[in-house]
């Protein structure tokens, strides 16, 4: 998994739209990216919720706020509109950025072990360079964290 000081990895993925954009796009500004497993589940959706929430606040701070998981656009597009998410969605259908960041993982449930997405978050300076990451996260409070750790940039 990237580490503090880290650059973040010159990818491109799909927003909800199809459309084709590249993290690097966003350098001069800090970013929040966080992964999480799979759309329209209860853990993911209250994450999105929780981060869409607090979207002015992130905006106030000049922070974009990007979810990434292995969904088509398709559904990441139902996604945002069911629960009126306003945090941009990508799609990593391939895996490539799950890979480049370390959060392709083997997990493990009722013994039975599988590769997954683990549910992490990336804050990115405006330098490009991963200022804090937060493994394994556990949902609640953990966007108001992750502001708390924005304001202080």
């Amino acid at each position: 998994m990237l580490e503090q000081g880290d650059a973040i990895p010159e990818v491109t993925l799909k927003d909800a739209d199809g459309v084709d954009f590249a993290l690097h796009g966003y350098q001069g500004k800090p970013l929040v990216v966080y992964f999480y497993p799979k759309a329209d589940t209860p853990g993911c959706t209250n994450e999105a919720k929780d981060f869409t929430a607090l979207a002015d606040e992130y905006a106030a701070a000049g922070v974009s706020v990007i979810g990434i998981s292995k969904d088509k656009p398709a559904k990441l597009k139902k996604f945002a509109e069911k629960y009126g998410l306003s945090v941009i969605l990508a799609s990593d259908e391939p895996g490539a950025v799950c890979e480049a960041f370390g959060t392709w993982v083997e997990k493990s449930l009722y013994g039975r072990k599988y590769m997954g997405i683990e549910r992490a978050t990336f804050l990115v300076g405006a330098d490009g360079k991963i200022a804090r990451v937060w493994p394994k996260v556990k949902v609640k409070g953990h966007a108001e964290e992750v502001l708390g750790a924005v304001t202080a940039l």
